[in-house]
């Protein structure tokens, strides 16, 4: 379960779109997968997680 990032500040990066956010988390979360099977990388966290935590603080933006 998450906890952090809210989904209230998730929202607050794509308008409130719902849609949108879905997208642009899980198209990250595919990019962050197959960067970690090419370097071998621990898991520890999971990548759905990770992209969660980018577009929060601001580092993953959506372009219409």
């Amino acid at each position: 379960m998450m906890i952090e990032p809210s989904i209230d500040k998730l929202l607050n990066q794509t308008s409130g779109n719902k849609y949108i956010l879905c997208n642009v988390i899980s198209k990250r979360a595919k990019e962050i997968e197959s960067v970690r099977r090419l370097e071998l990388a621990d898991q520890d966290k999971k990548s759905i997680s990770i992209a969660c935590e980018e577009v929060a603080s601001g580092k993953v933006t959506t372009s219409r």
